[in-house]
């Protein structure tokens, strides 16, 4: 195949790239995995928030060139043109050693060649994510996430290594210094030193993209969508092809920026994402006042506030119960590969919520899941249920297994960071289902919830999370499962997204 085919890519933060590239359309396709690997959202910001709590220093840096740094594994020639002439292969066949755009294992040679590079500097992959490569430095694990050719670490002097990557490897970086801005999300710190981070330029171009698109600004609004609205209902004209695909891109952009953490419009964007293949002229019209909630708060970010929360309060007055009686003598199963925990210790808070009869067509409901490290969100989970429940105990307590065995997930994540856990903790707003989870002699009466029943149970027998009531109007997991109106909302989205300063003293009112 030869290396003639011109292709565009869309980077990040909306830039375009032209390259000229081979065939591999040509070659046969591998047996082998082809892709190189990318860090999890999720793990990013968790290796940032355990910078920010260590002391570690962030750093960002773009390898360039970055595929062509290994070598192929397909074999790829070329017949030599006029430019080989004057070393006398004009005509001939030439055999390509080295990796090139274009190629099918292109971006798995490259994930090869830098593990190579990593492994050789003392780091090895973290088990919860091979993308996050960690290493022991005096007493301390020192971080680099990999996003392709695209990295994030988190060390005690970042500047030495990237010098390190430069002169000894040969790696061409380019933006390497203090993390700024990276796939898509501004970092920096507020007037009072909070760290945080947020896609605030990425909605400015999906702003700039809307007016494109339409012509016009979109109207300000001060929810995602309207409280209880049901567009699965809606029997307004179907959208041209056209429409289809305006719609399937609007829906695309805001997908991504949930992952960069703008998930106060998740649970829109999980309701109207079904709708991509045939979408109405009412559901257009609901995305456009997704925009148009962007642009009344365009400057939403996540702030890394590692202070852990004082929960001595709720644990003086929790009651201890045997459970050796009904699951033995349980216990957390422990990794046996874990690294040694270094670092500060950290607790993890879960709040979760469901939405019965969320969907009216099919009776699903939702689930919706908030996590923090510390006092920092860092996940979040917005779903319909797979099974129709007929009363709110059975969606509740659907969703509050979804999030028991989301903390199990994370507590492993953690610990295969080395990170120290001192506790979980899980809230809810159904009395109903903490009485069933929390006290041994609570007895199931709706025999089709079973597995949810056993399995929160199990996890708060074993020691893995403490479980607790919390008011419905406090509980900031309702943002995710349901169509909130600005009055329910604004309190949670404001403390979670907007507030700068000290969380103990935010106002009623007002952003």
């Amino acid at each position: 195949c030869r290396p003639e085919i011109q292709t565009i890519t869309l980077e990040h933060d909306g830039r375009h790239k032209a390259r000229y590239v081979a065939g591999g359309h040509l070659t046969d396709v591998p047996i082998d995995s082809v892709y190189s690997g990318v860090v999890s959202l999720r793990s990013l910001r968790l290796v940032i928030f355990l910078a920010e709590l260590n002391g570690l220093s962030l750093y960002a840096a773009d390898v360039g060139n970055a595929y062509l740094e290994a070598k192929t594994h397909e074999k790829v020639c070329i017949t030599g043109g006029p430019e080989f002439r004057d070393i006398g292969l004009e005509g001939h066949l030439l055999v390509i050693v080295g990796a090139l755009y274009g190629l099918k294992s292109s971006g798995a040679r490259w994930h090869d060649r830098f593990a190579d590079t990593l492994r050789s500097e003392g780091f090895a992959p973290c088990k919860a994510d091979t993308d996050v490569w960690m290493r022991l430095t005096d007493g301390m694990y020192e971080y680099i996430c990999v996003y392709v050719d695209d990295l994030a670490m988190a060390m005690k002097d970042p500047a030495v290594f990237c010098e390190l990557l430069k002169d000894k490897h040969g790696s061409k970086l380019k933006g390497d210094g203090p993390l700024k801005y990276h796939l898509g999300c501004d970092f920096g710190r507020d007037p009072d030193g909070t760290f945080y981070y947020g896609p605030m330029k990425y909605v400015e171009k999906m702003l700039e993209s809307y007016e494109r698109f339409f012509g016009e600004k979109p109207t300000g609004c001060t929810s995602p969508l309207e409280k209880g609205d049901h567009p699965e209902l809606d029997v307004s004209p179907e959208l041209n092809e056209d429409g289809r695909s305006l719609y399937m891109s609007l829906v695309g952009q805001c997908q991504w920026l949930i992952s960069l953490g703008r998930f106060d419009i998740a649970t829109a964007l999980m309701t109207m994402s079904r709708f991509r293949c045939a979408p109405r002229e009412g559901h257009m019209k609901r995305m456009k006042r997704v925009y148009g909630y962007l642009k009344q708060y365009p400057k939403g970010a996540i702030r890394v506030r590692v202070e852990q929360p004082d929960y001595s309060a709720l644990q003086a007055n929790t009651r201890e119960y045997s459970w050796t009686s009904i699951y033995g003598n349980m216990s957390e199963e422990l990794p046996h590969d874990m690294p040694t925990p270094r670092g500060k210790p950290v607790i993890t808070t879960t709040y979760e919520d469901a939405n019965l009869y969320h969907d009216y067509l099919t009776g699903r409901s939702v689930t919706g899941v908030l996590h923090l490290v510390n006092q920092t969100p860092f996940d979040w989970y917005c779903k319909r249920q797979a099974t129709v429940e007929t009363a709110t105990y059975g969606s509740e307590f659907n969703a509050a297994r979804t999030a028991a065995e989301q903390i199990l997930d994370v507590r492993y994540t953690l610990r295969m960071l080395g990170v120290p856990i001192k506790e979980s903790l899980m809230f809810g707003d159904n009395q109903s289902v903490l009485t069933n989870s929390t006290v041994p002699h609570s007895q199931l009466n709706k025999r089709h919830n079973a597995l949810a029943y056993h399995r929160v149970r199990e996890c708060i027998a074993s020691g893995v999370f403490r479980f607790y009531k919390i008011d419905g109007k406090k509980n900031p997991a309702d943002i995710l499962s349901k169509h909130c109106g600005y009055t329910d909302a604004w309190p949670h989205v404001k403390l979670l997204l907007f507030w700068r300063g000290d969380t103990s003293v935010v106002p009623d009112k007002g952003e």
